[in-house]
């Protein structure tokens, strides 16, 4: 539940709709603002329900949802520290909803119940012995229901939402924190916006290169500052994901032209800030540069409860501007 929590909250940051596909194995969500950057997350069933069923006339049961974020994160944040919460597809007033019961127990019966448990008003035993703390437990129950509006879509509708096409990338490396990039970043931007026209304010220039540096500027008319990470990892490519060798991958040839050769994007500060607030997961984060053109980060949701299962992924495509 808590990491639904914190990518309901870093999505919401950035659009108020989301698409949702559930199916058998998976649950995806993208979202595509008007303006700014999009995301494709592709999550395991598993991280999100300790139990769920599915049952759809469509292969692998898939259903197909546009889902509004904001009452859906209000709704996963009632549910933290409950007892236990279901979320089930339903109709109210022939309306479609996703309706959240939530059972959590109010603030003092756990206080009642260890109190009450260490008395004995009963001295002998005539009566049955029940244990007090279960029984009042259960009087101090409370459910809570929360009902999200949604809309069913048809599959041939979600089958137009494509994924960018962006070309191989010059740079992959691995970022540091991103909380810590995300203190930074809104630094340099209020920097940026200081007497300047919001409209008009220079983007952050992020750079890296193919031997584990990471360079975050900003310039006016003004300030030049930069903020420079070292010794970051730049992963080794998987041959059996690439359309050509290894050999020939454009990050090959910045690795050979040395650490002065940097591919560079430039990213909106506010747009960029709201993306870098998915680092509530902890996930590591891998980003992608295509010199000049755009920039993509690989979330890795780690699944916690089991080392065995690959990491869920959450796919953010940010758009470079020109010079």
């Amino acid at each position: 539940m808590s990491s639904t929590t914190e990518l309901t909250a870093a999505l919401s940051s950035l659009e108020k709709i989301a698409w949702v596909r559930l199916s058998d194995d998976t649950a995806r969500f993208t979202v595509i603002p008007d303006m700014g950057s999009q995301v494709w997350a592709s999550l395991a069933m598993d991280l999100i329900f300790e139990n769920h069923h599915i049952q759809s006339a469509e292969s692998h049961n898939t259903i197909n949802l546009e889902l509004p974020l904001q009452p859906l994160q209000r709704a996963l944040k009632s549910a933290l520290n409950s007892i236990s919460a279901s979320l089930r597809l339903t109709k109210k007033d022939g309306l479609p909803i996703l309706s959240m019961t939530i059972t959590t127990t109010t603030s003092n019966a756990s206080t009642a119940a260890a109190k009450l448990s260490s008395e004995d008003p009963f001295g002998d035993d005539v009566f049955e012995q029940e244990h007090l703390e279960t029984s009042l437990r259960r009087a101090h129950e409370k459910i809570i229901t929360q009902d999200i509006p949604v809309r069913v879509l048809h599959p041939e509708t979600v089958e137009t939402i494509m994924q960018p096409k962006v070309r191989e990338p010059d740079v992959h490396i691995q970022l540091p924190p991103l909380l810590q990039l995300k203190a930074i970043s809104d630094r340099f931007t209020k920097l940026a916006l200081t007497g300047a026209n919001p409209s008009k304010a220079p983007k952050l220039e992020l750079s890296a290169n193919m031997h584990g540096s990471l360079r975050l500027r900003i310039a006016t008319e003004t300030t030049d500052i930069c903020s420079v990470w070292s010794d970051l990892e730049n992963p080794e490519l998987d041959p059996a994901q690439l359309e050509r060798p290894v050999e020939e991958h454009p990050s090959t040839k910045f690795r050979e032209e040395g650490p002065d050769r940097w591919a560079t994007v430039r990213v909106d500060g506010k747009d960029w800030s709201r993306v870098l607030s998915v680092g509530r997961l902890e996930g590591r984060v891998i980003a992608c540069f295509a010199d000049d053109h755009a920039l993509i980060l690989y979330v890795y949701v780690p699944h916690y409860d089991d080392a065995t299962t690959d990491d869920s992924v959450v796919t953010y495509y940010v758009q470079s501007y020109s010079r």
